[in-house]
């Protein structure tokens, strides 16, 4: 019997290190349709992320499906089909630390998913860390400065008073921000 229960012990660790997990892949400029067409002709599960954008030339305007993550799409694979990844034509690398590639949590693939499956407008726009100067793009808060930090619901922008060492946070659409350089 002890036997066996370390061969139930290793079945389980095979498993759980064979799980499949979500990967960003690194593409050449403007490669990422074709990186997709490619990984699903190899069957690999993947998510190349698109958004409508209206592109005006001369003489019309058309809607264009963009990448949402210009440069990048996911793949959901496990560790050992990484070189059939890098060998699609048109992927750079994956991104990763040391050589290794890291995962993403399914948690953040699930959400871009269900707001694309649902219809949301999605867009994309500038990376912003909690904690960063900010500015007010539009609306009445137009060109007030502050640092960006977030509850529970939504962003507040904090906008502090020097002079009297006084803070206020305030609601504010991520939209209407713009990190200050």
């Amino acid at each position: 019997m002890g036997t066996q229960a370390a061969i139930s012990c290793r079945e389980v660790a095979e498993v759980v290190v064979a799980s499949p997990a979500w990967f960003a892949v690194h593409t050449s400029s403007r490669h990422e349709k074709q990186v997709a067409v490619q990984l699903a002709g190899r069957n690999i599960e993947h998510l190349l992320p698109l958004y409508e954008e209206v592109h005006r030339w001369a003489d019309r305007s058309a809607k264009v499906e963009m990448p949402l993550f210009p440069g990048y799409l996911f793949v959901r694979i496990v560790p050992e089909r990484r070189p059939d990844v890098l060998r699609v034509p048109g992927v750079a690398r994956m991104v990763g630390f040391n050589g290794a590639p890291l995962a993403i949590d399914d948690a953040k693939i699930d959400a871009l998913r269900n707001a694309i499956r649902a219809g949301l407008r999605v867009a994309p726009h500038e990376y912003m860390k909690v904690g960063c100067r900010v500015r007010v793009r539009s609306g009445v808060l137009r060109g007030v400065e502050g640092i960006l930090a977030r509850k529970k619901e939504g962003d507040r922008i904090v906008v502090s008073v020097d002079l009297i060492m006084r803070s206020v946070a305030m609601e504010i659409d991520g939209a209407d921000l713009e990190l200050i350089s």
